[in-house]
């Protein structure tokens, strides 16, 4: 097996965590990047076996261009928590995070001799919008609204990294089940106190995807030849009320308490209506064209898994 060396931002979140632990498990030299100012010493010796660190001032507009020389892929996936309520400046963060850093880094890459062969770009299913009982592909037009703004303006800072001659791919991730994921860990703890129930109407679709079902579909498109966007969710979407239904299951609770949309929209605001009312219906069409096959296409072994 061919060694790897790659450089994955977000790191510390959970799936960049999740990553790094996979590809350094297969012996693979992860060289993780941290966007906040002196979090990470980028001198310092390995975080763990087979992986540095490496520090970048997104603000600043700095990073040490020399980690990046001769890498075979880099994995962006930094950017400000959606959670919690938008406000201007909140939402000024979430989206100025994840563009400047993807500027930042187009910028580096470009002026590198020896650039990575792969740059794969997170997104989100956001880009969609609000569809209702429409199945997206990848094929789908963007949406409207706050985060198809943010998902659309990401992926297109992205695009100079392509016009560098390196192999750009896009990940629009879905809900992410597994362990130490906040919102099905949110969703447990309400469930378990008899509280679950259908938010809103519940016949809003929600599109998920295990964590090893990320990872392992980061890992494959990285090894792929395969350009472009890709929905990393799994092939069976459900509608709210039948995924608090299996969670409710799953725990062996009931799930009668429906949480009515203004009650959700008083507490959350716009924040709560995107991430929990708003229905995107997502199929992995591209991913499953390019050949990759799902652990957890049924959400009962994916929450057994996250649980």
């Amino acid at each position: 097996m061919q060694t790897l060396r790659i450089a994955v931002t977000g790191i510390r979140g959970l799936i960049g965590g999740a990553l790094a632990a996979s590809l350094r498990a297969d012996g693979h030299e992860v060289v993780g990047i941290s966007r906040r100012p002196g979090s990470v010493d980028a001198s310092s010796a390995a975080d763990g076996a087979g992986q540095s660190t490496v520090a970048w001032d997104v603000a600043e507009g700095t990073i040490d261009a020399s980690a990046l020389e001769g890498l075979d892929a880099i994995v962006h996936l930094a950017g400000e928590s959606i959670g919690g309520r938008w406000t201007a400046a909140r939402k000024a963060a979430i989206m100025s995070s994840r563009i400047d850093s993807t500027r930042l880094l187009g910028g580096v890459i470009g002026e590198l001799e020896a650039k990575p062969s792969v740059f794969v770009c997170g997104s989100a299913i956001g880009f969609y919008g609000n569809r209702g009982d429409e199945e997206l592909t990848e094929r789908s037009l963007p949406g409207d609204g706050f985060l198809a703004d943010v998902c659309m303006r990401w992926e297109r800072a992205a695009v100079p990294i392509s016009d560098a001659g390196v192999r750009l791919v896009r990940i629009r991730t879905g809900l992410v089940l597994g362990p130490g994921a906040d919102a099905i860990e949110r969703m447990a703890r309400i469930t378990r106190l008899g509280a679950g129930g259908p938010l809103g109407t519940g016949r809003q679709w929600w599109s998920w995807i295990s964590l090893d079902d990320e990872v392992r579909a980061i890992r494959h498109l990285i090894g792929s030849d395969a350009t472009g966007a890709f929905n990393l969710t799994a092939p069976n979407p459900v509608r709210q009320r039948d995924f608090q239904r299996a969670l409710s299951a799953a725990l062996g609770r009931p799930s009668f308490m429906p949480a009515p949309k203004f009650a959700i929209r008083a507490a959350l605001g716009e924040m709560g209506q995107a991430l929990l009312l708003d229905s995107t219906r997502v199929v992995p069409d591209a991913l499953t064209e390019d050949g990759f096959e799902f652990s957890h296409p049924d959400l009962a072994t994916a929450l057994a898994a996250a649980i």
